[in-house]
């Protein structure tokens, strides 16, 4: 075997919770070849704060997780997936205890967060580091199995399709800058959001849309990449690039404050700081407009005493105490962010794509679960569940397919890009452009401009891709377009708003689009 060829039953690409759980619930036997862009640990897998939805209280019902998640996802959820999800909950939560993973209170009698939008407290949570925990056991577990190997620091290029199958990828050694040929029975892609094509964002740098781009370069059916969730209160500040406020705060009783200082969510909704976050998210962008300012601020410090907030709030309470906030005696500045994409892949209930040989499973995916709005705390839920559900179809899915080898990549540059400051501008004019034109509120113009605009970045894109080596960053740029285009393209089809989309040309409502958005290149 070439030095630049490597083989196994099954590829998967990313080191979150979903590829991670997939990975430890394939049989010991099926030999997987594990690809992270950076270091394993650099996922929202690992930033995610709030926890984990599961019914285990016993005032709690499977029926109103159920209804909480429907109506959130305000028409368009899919009630077959959401019942299987929501009931395969417990036995996951067992799983991942088996794996190591402790929560706060232990594991027999956990303590329950409430977020927005659900009717109980059924947050399962490790303090306020819910992500870390799971993340770290999960890894940890994989990493011992010796069917699995690792290769960090390798970013994927572009999918292998022969004969209308998706054999592997062609992925870059972020090191040495030369582009290895891995060849696989079945690809998974598990590769995470794409919060970074806006300019603020709780995601991790890695979060540039990559399966979904290169899924949607090889002509897999993408779903509802309008309803692009924003978290309502991440932090605003110029000393951190992106830090989350958990929704959990609000959960145990913090207020949302205008620039005068009052509490205004009883204005948009009853359910006031709980209510699901797209109204909250579109609430603190309206008052932010009304008055010009470029934050508002959150207070948990009013209702609680200091050693509750240390006691529940750790994470934020030392990092912001960093920033030279304290939350025990201070308010915290907070601006909405890009968080979740509600949309991705289109994937049946075993995880497998449009595209035979290709699989995903966790945030690049769509499975009809979180319809046109997530509710909190169910996408690590989600990725378990069909992370699971994804293994146990694997073994029959390569029992009759053969590694095919192909031709290695084709190099089309001969030299690096002589500076860098082109990929930098055109990050930070991207992402400017799909914050302004593609955010919280939308119009026909503002992503009729947006468009137009994306495809004078994408021509100078598109020339150091043709023209030049590739880089990690060159490939992640080429990503965000795609991603950017296809996010536009099906918010300009939706002609209502719903859930996360909130055009002001198309205020209400229209039955006519309770119903799917699907796109193809």
């Amino acid at each position: 075997m070439s030095e630049h060829i490597f083989k196994s039953d099954v590829l998967v690409i990313g080191t979150g919770v979903a590829g991670l759980s997939l990975s430890l619930y394939i049989d010991r036997k099926v030999s997987i070849n594990l690809i992270t862009k950076s270091d394993p640990e650099d996922s929202s897998t690992f930033n995610a704060q709030g926890g984990i939805a599961c019914v285990t209280a016993v005032e709690d019902s499977f029926e109103e997780h159920i209804k909480d998640t429907i109506t959130a996802g305000d028409g368009l959820c899919v009630k077959k997936v959401v019942e299987t999800v929501v009931k395969d909950a417990p036995q996951r939560i067992a799983d991942l205890k088996k794996w190591g993973v402790e929560f706060t209170g232990g594991c027999e009698n956990p303590a329950l967060g409430r977020e927005g939008g659900h009717s109980r407290r059924r947050i399962l949570h490790y303090e306020d580091r819910t992500g870390e925990e799971i993340g770290r056991k999960l890894l940890s577990s994989a990493l011992s199995s010796d069917n699995t190997k690792l290769f960090s620091h390798h970013t994927v290029v572009n999918l292998i399709i022969n004969k209308g199958r998706c054999r592997g990828a062609y992925i870059l050694d972020n090191r040495t800058l030369k582009v290895k040929t891995f060849l696989s029975r079945i690809t998974v892609l598990a590769t995470g959001g794409c919060g970074k094509v806006y300019l603020y964002t709780s995601n991790p740098d890695v979060a540039t849309g990559d399966g979904i781009a290169m899924a949607y370069r090889l002509r897999a059916r993408i779903a509802n990449m309008e309803f692009i969730q924003f978290h309502p209160t991440g932090l605003y500040s110029a000393k951190e690039g992106s830090f989350l406020i958990t929704e959990a705060m609000r959960g145990e009783g913090a207020v949302l404050l205008n620039a005068k200082g009052e509490r205004f969510m009883k204005k948009y909704d009853p359910r006031e700081e709980l209510a699901p976050r797209d109204i909250v998210a579109r609430a603190i962008d309206s008052e932010m407009k009304k008055t010009g300012s470029k934050f508002l601020h959150l207070d948990i410090h009013s209702g609680h005493q200091p050693q509750f907030i240390k006691n529940r709030f750790p994470l934020i309470y030392s990092k912001l105490l960093s920033l030279g906030i304290d939350i025990t005696r201070e308010n915290i500045p907070i601006v909405p962010v890009a968080h979740y994409c509600c949309g991705g892949i289109s994937v049946d209930d075993k995880g497998c794509t449009s595209i035979e040989g290709l699989m995903a499973v966790g945030e690049c995916s769509f499975t009809g679960l979180h319809g046109a709005n997530r509710l909190a705390s169910n996408s690590l839920l989600e990725s378990l569940v069909f992370g699971y559900r994804a293994a146990r179809a694997v073994p029959g899915l390569i029992s009759k397919v053969n590694i095919i080898d192909t031709k290695p990549w084709k190099y089309t540059g001969k030299r690096l890009p002589s500076e860098q400051i082109f990929i930098e501008y055109n990050w930070q004019a991207l992402r400017r452009l799909m914050w302004s034109y593609v955010g919280v509120v939308r119009s026909d113009m503002r992503l009729a401009e947006a468009l137009k605009r994306l495809k004078i970045i994408e021509r100078e894109v598109d020339y150091y891709y043709w023209n030049y080596l590739l880089t990690p960053q060159l490939v992640e740029m080429r990503n965000l377009i795609d991603v950017s285009r296809i996010i536009i393209k099906c918010a300009m089809k939706r002609k209502e708003s719903r859930g996360l989309h909130y055009n002001v040309d198309y205020p209400r409502k229209n039955p006519e689009f309770k119903k799917n958005t699907y796109i193809r290149k």
